[in-house]
């Protein structure tokens, strides 16, 4: 009879992660998180979960981005391989951008945590406003 090996809990990748690696200054994940938790990154994602979107189809369905703003932030996506950027070769240049597989992942958590911000904002705001009465009184 062979006995069951013991139970060795392993650690969370968060408790991992409070261990080292994306707290250390020099984390390559560190420009990562960046890119994906940065305000039109989140926006990106979340647009590009409905499907493949052109340019000037983006720029409009997240409002207030840059022309400027919104091409880095492809850019940075489709190098940290979330994005992919289709070029058609015609006059005039059609570029289409759609999730890859891993972006899809992504964006899936991505959309969770704005999901979560939408849901609670009253209590966020809540949270606000008696922080400011703390302030003032």
């Amino acid at each position: 009879m062979n006995p069951k090996p013991p139970v060795v809990a392993r650690a969370s990748l968060s408790e991992a992660f409070e261990r080292g690696h994306l707290f250390a200054e020099a984390c390559p994940s560190r420009e990562v998180l960046k890119h994906v938790t940065s305000r039109w990154g989140v926006l990106v994602f979340i647009a590009l979960l409905t499907g493949t979107h052109r340019f000037s189809e983006l720029r409009k369905k997240i409002g207030g981005v840059s022309e400027r703003m919104l091409a880095q932030t492809l850019q940075w996506l489709e190098e940290d391989g979330f994005v992919l950027r289709v070029s058609y070769p015609v006059v005039p240049p059609h570029v289409e951008y759609s999730l890859t597989p891993l972006g899809e992942e992504a964006g899936a958590r991505v959309r969770e945590l704005a999901d979560w911000i939408e849901v609670n904002l009253p209590r966020v705001e809540e949270g606000r406003q008696q922080r400011s009465l703390a302030t003032q009184g």
